[in-house]
């Protein structure tokens, strides 16, 4: 593929909530997506949380490395490194933002030179102002970052049946976690159009001959249990590819991985050198079958979310051991998102369990892949 163009869509809050990774959802168009390009089984996040891990994605370095250990819209910050819109962005590329971005103030700080914004950053608002960019014959080679405010909370209300809704194995089978994620399928409804619509532009223009289509997220979804927590509800995430060849076929790449591999495998796509900094690696070799798998292990951390909450973890195929560096609950209330479900946890008292001391071996969890949440 000479100079490819790459459209990243990464959505909020999402996970792996959709129909292609066996979730109970409906999700046509993904698993369109899964079926004529390559669904990644074993991809995971940095951080359980938005900036640390997009920027983790931007920059192909853990949070600790690349700074931006908090929210940076509380006032974290990246520091001095590699950002993969700029670099495209100094070698020839046209590089766009479209709606959503949760890492720097400034947009054009990350090296987008072309910042579009729609009424607000709902899929609803920002794929229109996309299409019609795919629409206008762009400039090639064009790298776009296009970023949809779904799933994050708050969920639109669900008013339907409940029965048919499949609870989530690791909360309570209560009614309105049931209504809960029924809100949450709402929001996954809604971006599937959106990639729907997308994919049909690509047809339709041609640009699909010569693009790259990503689709991720930043981490999992915004659940008692999952996000904010180094658990696998709160670190897994999504990563489809649909392009030209080695982009299609209906793969599935059961490896593990970490979202710092990103950056790296569109810089090896595009031709160009991967910064000595970068932590990730690119995972080109193992698309192509010259390899089978590029991590032994990956690791995870939390520092701050809505509170200070240090975490530290390392992930293999196989085990998990995480470390908690400070006397919280076991799932810290600050950092749990409002909604129906944290409040049906509150009653279960989940928030009065309190995590051993620093100094107690019991700090340290070490879970069986198929049995550790």
């Amino acid at each position: 593929m000479d100079k490819p163009n790459v459209l990243i869509v990464i959505s909020h809050d999402a996970g792996r909530h959709l129909g292609c990774y066996d979730r109970d959802v409906d999700t046509p168009n993904f698993d369109r997506v899964a079926r004529e390009g390559i669904i990644f089984k074993n991809m995971f996040c940095t951080a359980p949380q938005c900036s640390p891990s997009r920027a983790s994605i931007l920059t192909g370095m853990y949070p600790h490395n690349h700074g931006l250990i908090g929210l940076a819209h509380r006032g974290f910050r990246l520091g001095i490194c590699n950002l993969l819109p700029a670099i495209l962005s100094e070698n020839g590329y046209q590089t766009y933002l479209f709606g959503l971005q949760h890492e720097s103030p400034d947009p054009y700080l990350l090296g987008y030179r072309n910042v579009i914004r729609g009424k607000s950053n709902s899929c609803i608002d920002v794929t229109p102002l996309l299409l019609e960019f795919l629409r206008s014959k762009p400039r090639e080679p064009f790298f776009a970052m296009v970023g949809f405010s779904e799933a994050h909370r708050p969920f639109p209300l669900y008013d339907g049946p409940i029965d048919s809704i499949k609870p989530l194995p690791y909360l309570p089978d209560e009614p309105d976690i049931r209504r809960d994620i029924g809100g949450l399928n709402m929001l996954v409804h809604r971006v599937d159009e959106s990639i729907g619509r997308i994919l049909d532009t690509f047809e339709d223009t041609g640009l699909g001959e010569n693009t790259l289509f990503i689709y991720t997220t930043d981490h999992g979804i915004a659940f008692p249990g999952a996000k904010a927590t180094l658990f696998d509800p709160g670190i897994e995430v999504a990563l489809l590819m649909r392009g030209p060849e080695p982009f299609c076929g209906g793969r599935v790449v059961d490896a593990l991985l970490s979202n710092v591999d990103i950056a790296p495998t569109i810089l090896d796509l595009c031709g160009m050198p991967i910064p000595a900094d970068a932590q990730g690696k690119s995972i080109l070799p193992l698309i192509k079958g010259e390899i089978d798998k590029i991590h032994d292990e990956i690791y995870l951390e939390l520092t701050y979310h809505a509170a200070y909450d240090p975490i530290r973890g390392v992930r293999t195929s196989r085990y998990k051991y995480i470390r908690s560096f400070e006397w919280r609950p076991y799932w810290l209330p600050p950092n749990v998102d409002p909604g129906l479900s944290k409040e049906v946890v509150r009653r279960y008292g989940y928030f009065e369990i309190i995590r051993a001391s620093l100094a107690h071996p019991m700090n340290i969890y070490i879970g069986v892949h198929l049995r550790f949440r």
